[in-house]
């Protein structure tokens, strides 16, 4: 039980430390905002790779990289069209596009008329 504790105070502690650091990022590029903007880019790229490496470390951060392998070999079992199937997929959901709109139009059509028949009013 207290190794649980001691845990998640640690799990605790570096995920306020993560927040810090991004934290002290914005602080520093309003700071800083002088400096050109690339070199403030530079700055924020390296203070983003290190808050992903400081929250790889941790137990949620290890859990997202395991789920982000298994993606990844879920990725390759996928069977992609080939290129013929997905002009031929294409193709018919366009075809079914201008059939429902037409016929959409054509209902609304009807309805228009029927209505401007009724009130005796021309829409």
């Amino acid at each position: 039980m207290a190794e649980v504790v001691v845990r998640s105070k640690k799990e605790t502690l570096k995920w306020s430390f993560i927040v810090l650091v991004l934290l002290s990022g914005v602080v520093l590029n309003v700071v800083f905002a002088k400096i050109s903007v690339i070199i403030r880019l530079v700055a924020w790229i390296f203070l983003a790779i290190f808050a992903v490496f400081l929250a790889y470390h941790t137990q949620k951060g290890k859990e997202a990289w395991g789920f982000m392998q298994a993606a990844q070999v879920e990725l390759r079992k996928v069977v992609w069209p080939t290129r013929r199937e997905t002009l031929q997929t294409t193709l018919v959901v366009v075809v079914m596009v201008i059939i429902m709109s037409m016929l959409l139009w054509g209902i609304d059509s009807v309805l228009l008329w029927a209505v401007s028949l009724l009130t005796g009013r021309k829409g």
